[in-house]
């Protein structure tokens, strides 16, 4: 039973993780942390941008849980262990597959791998802390409800 017990901890922390991305994307990065966030919204300039930040305090917390439920394998170090998973995906599929920050050649060509790419595409058309929408990193609405959330948008701002 305990092993179930973790794997649920371990897998219900990385899907957990999308509404906690979901929430501090919208409401701290497009909030109050919007100075971080707000380089990740321009051009990069070097390798890092300020919004890496974010990840840095995510692994700082991961690793603190993980620490912390190292001696006995405690319910803490699955969740942390969920939370390095969840940023293992983000690290691959947002960095990697959609802003190409290291040299991943292949495109996706349909499917929810294309979606995603697109969705973020369409957050980043905003270019403001306000009016942006498709908050997820691993999750993306399905696309023609995006196109019309982002025509409303355009409709709105002419």
């Amino acid at each position: 039973m305990n092993i179930a017990i973790n794997a649920l901890l371990f897998f219900g922390t990385v899907v957990a993780m999308e509404g906690v991305a979901w929430w501090t994307h919208r409401y701290v990065m497009h909030g109050w942390g919007w100075g971080w966030h707000k380089s990740h919204h321009e051009p990069r300039t070097g390798m890092f941008e300020k919004n890496d930040l974010f990840a840095v305090v995510g692994t700082a917390i991961s690793m603190s849980l993980i620490a912390f439920g190292a001696e006995n394998l405690g319910p803490t170090w699955w969740i942390g262990w969920g939370m390095a998973g969840y940023g293992f995906c983000y690290f691959v599929f947002h960095d990697g597959l959609v802003h190409r920050r290291w040299p991943l050649k292949w495109h996706p060509k349909s499917g929810y791998l294309k979606r995603l790419i697109q969705a973020h595409k369409m957050h980043h058309a905003v270019h403001e802390k306000d009016g942006a929408f498709s908050f997820g990193f691993l999750y993306a609405r399905p696309l023609p409800e995006l196109k019309r959330q982002f025509q409303e948008l355009q409709n709105r701002n002419s």
